[in-house]
């Protein structure tokens, strides 16, 4: 196993991308055929466009900001632009990005200002005071009722690491068991039954890797956690690694996620001058460009230096995951309330719920007066939240739980639970909690036709059926928003046929899931599909 391949991604970067035709000396320094080199350099999106376009973020909470509006006038202005998928800061819409520097809030205004200067648009969003740093809640007076607590202070103590340090491993895994922690990501799956699966392989060397590549458009709770409370996730991968026995933890964090990588850094750099974590290795890897890499198999690809296309399973990363090694993977979300969970006792974590185990990290954005993270009991309903979040903008109509992965619910259920088990039995998903909230100006198909766009966008293409059925699914629902649905074209009546090859065909999320927020939104809202 050649493991130079891991550096293809950075030193195609670092040499300016595949355009600048680095190609073969990439394939010199690491030994990596370059036909390969190529594939991997053509995978990813930040490592293909180099003419230094500026990106207006289109996902849908964006767009309903004006997100189209700013990228028409940056094209009138003479700065080049382009479309891209969600970066993260739905909070803070429309959102743009150039040179991996991501600014949030900009408007048609700050455009035609800066005159078609990124330089001085750059400034001026600064002088503006528009922070990356987004609204977080809720302040409380008691620590101990969150887990997690993004206005808390900093601890660089690593007390829950000296705590977990004293018990045997399965001990440790015990606590984490009791505390009922699902995964915060997307699946909701067990934390506890991944540490016992690492635990129980032969194989003495392991590893802990972080999955930071949120790219889900909805979501952007991984930011604030990443930028406000490092020194969690920090030490939760040391509890973990301490726990599985691996000296080596890797950071994987999106690739436009540079501040928060700096700021990773930091906290990785601040542990380390206290001796906190003496045997422990930190590696932080950026991503380049690629939502199928929040996949956790894709993201191993990623991280070896391969394209970011999902593995088939078995075997599960607990058995072979990275370099073929039993690999623990978690979000940040589930690893930053490790540490509150060791100090505090798995009771306590799952008591903190109301319906089911744990506070839980929710996400808002679209019709509400104040977008933004807040942390609240897991099962608070969606009126709740909004409550915290200042309040409806409008009549609501509609809202995904989860991302766009969850497809489209009608606000007569904004008094369900936001949880795993009541959003999956509306035939929805909680996923990573990036709720986003429709008022009743918004067009139905025009919303389901942006997430549709989305997950065409991001299919890797491995797989036939999610390759076309993405595809084939936003041709269909333009052809009927554009009045030209004909014979020989995609049509909506055969919805429900490719759904279902997409489901059963495809090896991972995406394709089992993308053609959800058609499928949900033709459920629930039929009247604006039959027009």
């Amino acid at each position: 196993m050649n493991k130079k391949q891991a550096d293809v991604p950075d030193l195609l970067q670092i040499g300016g991308g595949l355009n600048s035709g680095v190609s073969r000396e990439v394939s010199q320094q690491t030994g990596v055929p370059e036909a390969q080199v190529y594939g991997v350099g053509s995978f990813f999106d930040l490592l293909t466009d180099t003419d230094k376009k500026v990106r207006v973020c289109t996902g849908l909470s964006c767009r309903m900001a004006g997100a189209d509006q700013v990228l028409q006038a940056m094209k009138d202005a003479d700065l080049p632009a382009m479309g891209c998928s969600c970066l993260a800061a739905c909070d803070r819409p429309p959102a743009v990005l150039r040179d991996r520097d991501v600014l949030p809030a900009v408007s048609v205004e700050d455009v035609a200002q800066a005159e078609g200067d990124w330089t001085v648009l750059r400034s001026e969003i600064a002088s503006n005071g528009k922070s990356w740093l987004g609204h977080v809640g809720p302040e409380v007076d008691d620590p101990d009722t969150l887990a997690i607590n993004l206005l808390g202070r900093a601890d660089w103590s690593g007390k829950a690491f000296a705590k977990a340090a004293k018990m045997r491993p399965e001990e440790i895994i015990e606590e984490i068991e009791t505390s009922g922690l699902q995964g915060r990501g997307g699946a909701g799956f067990s934390a506890s039954f991944k540490w016992n699966a690492v635990c129980s392989e032969k194989e003495t060397v392991r590893y802990v890797v972080l999955n930071g590549d949120e790219s889900e458009p909805g979501t952007f709770k991984d930011r604030e956690i990443l930028m406000r409370r490092p020194d969690l996730v920090i030490e939760g991968l040391a509890i973990a690694a301490y726990t599985i026995g691996a000296r080596d933890v890797y950071l994987y964090l999106r690739g436009e996620f540079a501040f928060p990588k700096a700021v990773m850094a930091k906290a990785v750099a601040e542990f380390e001058s206290h001796n906190i974590f003496p045997d422990i290795r930190f590696h932080l890897h950026s991503g380049q460009g690629a939502y199928i890499c929040g996949e956790e198999t894709a993201l191993l690809e990623a991280l070896e230096g391969k394209r970011g296309m999902p593995r088939l399973r078995p075997p599960y990363p607990t058995e072979y995951g990275l370099w073929g090694k039993p690999t623990l993977i978690h979000n940040v979300e589930t690893i930053a309330c490790v540490p509150s969970i060791i100090s505090r006792g798995g009771d306590w974590f799952r008591d903190l719920g109301r319906t089911e185990a744990g506070s839980k990290v929710y996400c808002i954005s679209g019709h509400v007066k104040r977008p933004g993270v807040y942390e609240l009991p897991l099962g608070v309903t969606l009126d709740e939240l909004v409550e915290e979040a200042g309040g409806y903008i409008g009549a609501p109509k509609a809202f995904s739980p989860g991302g766009a992965s969850s497809g489209f619910l009608p606000a007569k259920y904004r008094d369900q639970p936001l949880d795993f088990q009541t959003m999956d039995g509306l035939s929805s998903l909680l996923g990573s909690a990036g709720v986003v909230v429709l008022n009743d100006t918004v067009d139905m198909k025009w919303s389901v036709s942006q997430q549709l766009r989305f997950f065409h966008d991001e299919s890797c293409g491995q797989c036939a059926p999610c390759r076309i059925g993405t595809r084939y699914l936003h041709e269909a629902l333009e052809n009927r928003i554009c009045n030209r649905e004909q014979d020989d074209k995609p049509h909506l009546q055969h919805t429900e046929d490719v759904a279902w090859q997409m489901s059963e065909g495809s090896i991972c999320g995406l394709g089992q899931i993308a053609a959800l927020p058609l499928t949900s939104a033709q459920k629930f809202f039929p009247e604006e599909f039959d027009e």
